[in-house]
């Protein structure tokens, strides 16, 4: 079957641009690389995708898309010929976009109404080597989403977009992999929204450098640092202006995709955080409440 590959980047609807734009470019560590039908757009420093933020003003906080990226042209025809198979709704089938730079691609909603695109050709951007100690994002790490079905939505990840299940914890959270990283997206159960959106930074002393950097801002770390189990990495997560949560996180595991064997986890405080040292905890994140634009199609 046609599979995506990673991810490219996750727009945004906010209510204070300024704020949000503010925060991504100076606290963060993204960089701003330019402006398209009044959408501004940050490049994590570390990789060559083009953007992984994407934000614009609006009227109410929610998540305008989540982009996938497929190898060929051929994998993008033939993964929205699965989507369009499992009965999702198109929002508009595989063409030349529109959006900063540019590829070829198609958009979809998932089954609980979550906005998500899958696209190739897409100019790539400008990466650098970082150096220890500057603790910012190297790229996009991974992204948690709810759904009030989680099982369903790993069985509609996996059997139509190609993901691959990685490990459980417990019941409750399901780990999904695209490529060689452990994880590149988790399911929760609850309602359909985004959970957050993490960074992977080069080393834990990055990740404490950030750390730093975002409390020298006024940005309070809500849970962290710690280890989780699954996947073995780092995090320390935070909540943006606009109210999204964000992660710092190293040292994500890399498993061999045609032998790693799914585990199952058993839920305990040390499975979440297996140092056990940090602040917070998941009562400490925002609680999640249903994306104010599920099944609107928003931006371009």
């Amino acid at each position: 079957m046609h599979r995506v590959s990673d991810i490219r980047y996750v727009g945004y609807g906010v209510t204070d641009l300024a704020a949000e734009r503010k925060f991504y470019a100076e606290t963060w560590g993204l960089r701003e690389v330019g402006e398209k039908d009044g959408m501004i757009h940050f490049a994590a420093q570390g990789d060559d995708e083009l953007y992984v933020v994407r934000l614009r003003p609006s009227e109410r906080k929610q998540i305008d898309i989540i982009a996938f990226a497929a190898d060929t042209r051929a994998d993008v025809d033939g993964l929205h010929d699965q989507v369009v198979a499992s009965g999702c709704r198109i929002v508009f089938a595989p063409r030349e976009l529109e959006t900063l730079g540019g590829g070829y691609g198609f958009r979809f909603f998932s089954p609980d109404g979550l906005p998500f695109e899958v696209s190739s050709d897409v100019a790539v951007g400008e990466a650098r080597e970082l150096t220890r100690w500057e603790g910012i994002p190297v790229k996009i790490s991974h992204i948690v989403l709810h759904s009030p079905k989680h099982k369903d939505a790993v069985a509609f990840f996996c059997d139509v977009l190609g993901f691959k299940v990685s490990d459980w914890l417990g019941d409750f959270m399901c780990f999904l992999r695209c490529n060689e990283w452990h994880h590149r997206l988790a399911f929760l159960p609850g309602p359909p929204c985004l959970n957050h959106v993490a960074y992977d930074v080069l080393s834990i002393d990055d990740m404490m450098r950030g750390i730093r950097r975002l409390k020298e801002n006024a940005i309070d770390l809500r849970w962290g640092p710690g280890r989780h189990t699954a996947g073995n990495n780092t995090f320390s997560y935070f909540v943006s202006p606009g109210g999204f949560t964000v992660e710092y996180t190293s040292e994500l595991e890399q498993v061999d995709d045609d032998t790693w064997v799914a585990q199952t986890h058993i839920p305990s405080a040390e499975t979440m955080d297996q140092w056990g040292v940090g602040s917070g905890g998941p009562q400490t994140m925002p609680h999640p409440e249903p994306d104010s634009a599920l099944f609107q199609p928003v931006g371009i």
